[in-house]
């Protein structure tokens, strides 16, 4: 377990399974696909995750990182994992869904970034970790600047979403570049918060 100031990330586990058909069918997919909107059924989801697990098996020392995001109190709401794992490059690929809006835009996801940098780093000793957002996600575009990710590459009108053209951003961090979470964690500002202060 990697554990937060707001969240702890755990190992994917079918608390937050049950969870995805409703993760998958609102608002968080759609920020996290970069403009799809799904309809997803409980089985889809199921025989997915079931092919996932098969896949990993094959990939072995390449095969993602998935974690179950929770609060402090176990409350399940969404998941980081490191994909497209290169373990002879050493780079990542980062990918993160907080599927309950509710923890939107309150540091979650912050903590969230911070705990999985560090794992990165620290643990799994990559050189690099990346992701992907479009230019319409401005809180992800906002969150990459204050933790000090670097826009490596924009890929024009990459994405439609809801009938207009939106740029695709690729955000980068080198090993050399991350402070460190504790320094993070001050500069932020981020403190844990109230479950009552949630909802």
């Amino acid at each position: 377990m990697l554990e937060g100031l707001l969240v702890d990330l755990v190992p994917y586990s079918k608390k937050f399974l049950e969870l995805e058909h409703i993760w998958r069918n609102n608002e968080s997919a759609f920020w996290s696909s970069g403009g799809e909107r799904y309809i997803v059924s409980r089985v889809a989801i199921r025989r997915k995750a079931e092919e996932w697990a098969e896949e990993a098996e094959r990939l072995g020392p390449a095969r993602p990182m998935m974690f179950g995001m929770q609060t402090k109190d176990g409350t399940p709401i969404g998941f980081f994992a490191i994909t497209w794992l290169l373990p002879h490059h050493r780079v990542g690929l980062l990918g993160v869904r907080i599927g309950d809006p509710n923890y939107w835009g309150r540091g979650y996801g912050t903590d969230a970034l911070l705990l999985i940098i560090e794992f990165a780093f620290d643990w799994l000793d990559l050189r690099k970790v990346w992701l992907a957002t479009t230019s319409a996600n401005e809180r992800v575009m906002r969150q990459m600047d204050r933790v000090g990710f670097v826009l490596e590459a924009r890929e024009r009108r990459a994405s439609l979403m809801d009938g207009v053209w939106v740029d695709g951003l690729l955000y980068g961090m080198l090993r050399e570049e991350w402070p460190g979470r504790e320094a993070l964690v001050e500069r932020l500002g981020l403190h844990p918060v109230e479950q009552d202060d949630v909802r």
